[in-house]
């Protein structure tokens, strides 16, 4: 039986980088920028502001609610305040197994490219890089990085909070930010660049406010702070006591917008100075901008520099849900923490290899991505607003959001509101959506 004493963050600036991490990966590289500029540009990221503070922030004060309260797993922390309800926490902690088994082996991606751009055989190639691509994906080598990458996030957890999460997020958020910002200062000098300018900052109303953007905004800000699959919850329960949850959940949708900005400023100016039309997906950042790095100086090292970045990305986001399955394979077990995270490796290269073979001829990469992002987060999130709302005690989320009376918060009864009527609607119909 494990007797390890349960660690805390050190300070607010670690909660707030641990929290933003989990929140920023792959999706705001790209998807994000792309749906800014295909809708609405500027005024698109008002839309995404307005979503952020209505459905993402809310259901972010949540989750850290039950989980700062019981200072327990996912699972432990749903059953700790209501055994009926413990099958909420059972859903984020499937929600981050199912990811695992495949969000690794896209991350496994850029550790290819990455080492390909250091060695400079991704541009001595004879082949296009639509070929090399698929000559990529037709191999075992997406399997072997994939479980490379899975052993880097297994490194950083197994090391503790402290040692491992909190000083991994210390090192890598910042240079996340520093390689963005060396990146757009970089594209920006290169000719027709101000015509990626244009695409992401152009400003249509009529576009941004139309019903299907709004709700593509809506559904962006939920799923672009990673609630709804026990990562907040479990991270949250390392927070101390006096952490203020609001400025703290307000900060992370701050960075993680800022990095979705930059991203944009890195890739649109550069697709557009090479004379390409914006796609979206593994095409832009695999085919697509390497063949703009092969025309600027020393292309080896600009690919390698946005490679890392990638892997930077990736890697804040893979060490939240590897962190959720440790947590609760630790605690519900009784396993000492680097057992828990053994089992979870190995449980994940497992997943990984299952869906890189697609067993029977079934796509589990679909699968697994359709069930996480379609129905496990969504649901989880609302119905976490409803149980914090409508089955907790009277007065439970007042406390949690004021530190019982210790922050004079003055939007705490806008918050409450949200939670308990606006947030949760909005996921629903973002559900129902989904499946029309």
């Amino acid at each position: 039986m494990s007797k390890e004493p349960r660690a805390s963050f050190g300070g607010k600036l670690s909660v707030i980088l641990v929290a933003a991490g989990s929140a920023i990966g792959l999706g705001a590289l790209w998807r994000f920028p792309y749906i800014a500029g295909k809708h609405g540009g500027a005024a698109f990221l008002l839309v995404f502001l307005l979503s952020v503070l209505v459905v993402g922030i809310p259901a972010m004060i949540a989750e850290f609610a039950v989980g700062r309260r019981t200072n327990k797993n996912a699972v432990g922390a749903f059953r700790s305040l209501s055994t009926r309800w413990s099958w909420l926490g059972y859903s984020g902690v499937l929600g981050a197994l199912l990811i695992s088994g495949y969000y690794y082996l896209i991350a496994g991606w850029s550790l290819e490219y990455f080492v390909n751009s250091i060695t400079g055989s991704i541009f001595n190639s004879d082949l296009s890089f639509k070929e090399q691509f698929a000559l990529f994906q037709g191999s075992w080598r997406p399997l072997i990085y994939g479980v490379l990458f899975i052993l880097m996030t297994h490194f950083i957890v197994s090391r503790g909070v402290e040692k491992g999460i909190e000083k991994a997020a210390k090192i890598m958020m910042p240079a996340l930010f520093v390689i963005l910002i060396v990146m757009a200062v970089r594209v920006a000098f290169m000719p027709g660049a101000t015509e990626g300018y244009k695409f992401f900052f152009s400003c249509d109303f009529a576009e941004a406010f139309k019903a299907d953007t709004i709700m593509m905004a809506i559904g962006q800000a939920f799923f672009s702070l990673s609630v709804g699959m026990g990562c907040m919850v479990t991270y949250a329960s390392y927070f101390k006591k006096d952490n203020n949850m609001v400025s703290t959940s307000l900060n992370v949708s701050l960075l993680t917008l800022v990095v979705s900005v930059l991203a944009g400023l890195v890739i649109f100016p550069a697709v557009f100075s090479a004379g390409l039309e914006p796609t979206e997906g593994p095409s832009l950042v695999f085919v697509t901008l390497p063949e703009i790095f092969k025309g600027m100086p020393l292309p080896s090292l600009w690919s390698a520099i946005f490679f890392l970045l990638v892997i930077l990305a990736s890697l804040t986001s893979t060490i939240s849900f590897h962190e959720v399955l440790t947590a609760y394979a630790a605690e519900e077990f009784k396993l000492s923490r680097k057992s828990g995270a053994l089992v979870t490796t190995v449980v994940s290269i497992a997943l990984s290899a299952v869906t890189f073979f697609g067993l029977f001829g079934v796509d589990f990469f679909t699968i697994f991505d359709n069930i996480t992002a379609n129905v496990l987060m969504p649901l989880g999130a609302m119905f976490t607003c409803i149980f914090v709302m409508w089955f907790m005690k009277k007065g439970f989320m007042r406390e949690e959001i004021t530190n019982n009376g210790q922050c004079n918060n003055r939007v705490v009864a806008t918050l409450l509101f949200m939670l308990r009527f606006i947030t949760p609607l909005l996921i629903f119909y973002i559900f129902i959506k989904n499946f029309l």
